[in-house]
């Protein structure tokens, strides 16, 4: 088996948008990503890592893709979240990632999903996911996707190391709110994401608040 191509961050951005001249499918983006792949040490300008929350940094963005570098210190995670109907792919570049899949079953407003432009505006109190596999990720691991048909999932920092996880993800569309899911008390909710830095700069160092709301992401 060859081994992936290591390149650079502004190389890897020229090849992604080479794919919005034509369709942007869940596989063409995968082989691609498979292909090539980003190191630690070329993602490491755009690396934050805090201990109170996993950090979301925006790599690129334009209206066909969003390029971030989500950055896990150990036990971090996103809660259960859907994708808004948009794709999306995740290479890990340094540590261990656990991605739990999940399937919808029902809810008690199923209606809510009948809105244009985004997949469900939330708010129900009864929900039922199925869980359906783990997949354990890594710097040589597969790519992992989320597509249209698998859209709900949680990740989190696996690794046993103290180092962190760094994991390059890209979206199409861009993707500026899902819905996550508490299952403990039966609610989903509708999450507006930010980031914490923008293309290497940090937006704004704020003060964690005691009861913070989860930070989302894919």
């Amino acid at each position: 088996m060859a081994h992936p191509l290591r390149t650079t961050v502004q190389d890897f951005l020229e090849g992604l948008k080479s794919f919005e001249k034509g369709f942007i499918t869940t596989d063409a983006v995968c082989h691609y990503m498979s292909e090539v792949r980003l190191s630690a040490d070329a993602l490491r300008p755009y690396a934050y890592f805090r201990d109170q929350f996993y950090t979301r940094n925006l790599v690129y963005r334009d209206s066909l893709f969003e390029v971030m570098v989500i950055c896990w210190t150990a036990g971090q995670k996103t809660p259960i979240h859907t994708h808004n109907g948009q794709l999306g792919w995740m290479a890990v570049a340094q540590g261990e990632m656990a991605v739990h899949n999940y399937k919808y079953v029902t809810c008690d407003h199923p209606e809510y999903q009948n809105v244009v432009g985004i997949d469900c505006v939330a708010g129900a109190s009864h929900i039922e996911l199925d869980r359906l596999t783990t997949d354990v990720c890594t710097d040589g691991s597969p790519i992992a996707c989320v597509d249209k048909q698998q859209s709900i999932h949680q990740i989190e920092n696996s690794d046993r190391t103290k180092q962190g996880c760094i994991s390059l993800h890209v979206y199409s569309l861009p993707i500026d709110s899902c819905v996550g899911f508490d299952l403990d008390k039966q609610k989903c909710f509708r999450k507006t994401l930010n980031y914490y830095s923008r293309f290497g700069q940090v937006e704004v160092e704020v003060e964690v608040p005691r009861n913070p709301l989860p930070i989302i992401s894919s």
